[in-house]
């Protein structure tokens, strides 16, 4: 036997091929076929926290969430935006496809903001929350992280720019770039792609 197999028994390393067939079940289309053909799962990772980091609000995110989105509220599952940087603009999501009835918006910040976060993903009563989270360090991530599995609830939290040289315990880490192209960070179950990637339009 060699010593990477007696590594691979002992659990003290992860076999990529293996953790990519395990999660692939349980991912959800981005809508993106660039992106989907990417991600490890093939998608959306279920139950976590996928971390958007941006340049601020306007930097694509949206774009990036909308196919998702409409997709889940045409099948009637409730969506939650915890403290967006601005008042939705109703035109805009309505011709994203997304039904603005199963969209509910908590105009919180700081601290309540974070909690609010929180007890949203535990209730595990909406199909995903998108939460604004400027001030989120790694322990709320975490904690956050957390909060998903245990919900089995989407969650996307958008922080700064800046955050990225700090460690995340998320899922999945994108940093959004102008022109419509995003850089995969960190994916669990898989190595990050070295290029870019577009998603302009819906798959």
């Amino acid at each position: 036997m060699s010593a990477l197999d007696t590594l691979l028994d002992s659990r003290q390393v992860w076999r990529a091929q293996k953790a990519i067939h395990e999660d692939r079940q349980g991912a959800i289309a981005t809508g993106h076929a660039a992106l989907d053909a990417v991600l490890p799962g093939g998608g959306w990772p279920r139950a976590a926290v996928s971390e958007l980091l941006v340049q601020g609000a306007g930097s694509g995110e949206l774009a990036l969430l909308w196919p998702l989105l409409a997709r889940l509220t045409r099948a009637e599952r409730p969506l939650v935006l915890v403290s967006p940087p601005a008042i939705p603009y109703p035109a805009a999501w309505r011709r994203a496809g997304v039904r603005l009835e199963r969209c509910h918006w908590l105009d919180v910040g700081g601290r309540e903001a974070l909690w609010a976060t929180e007890q949203c993903l535990r209730a595990a009563c909406c199909a995903a929350v998108v939460a604004w989270l400027p001030q989120a360090d790694s322990r709320a991530m975490r904690r956050l992280q957390v909060a998903a599995a245990s919900g089995d609830t989407l969650a996307f939290v958008l922080r700064p720019l800046a955050k990225t040289r700090e460690a995340s315990p998320v899922a999945l880490r994108l940093r959004l770039h102008p022109h419509a192209e995003l850089e995969v960070l960190k994916c669990r179950g898989g190595w990050p792609p070295t290029q870019r990637i577009a998603f302009g339009g819906e798959a």
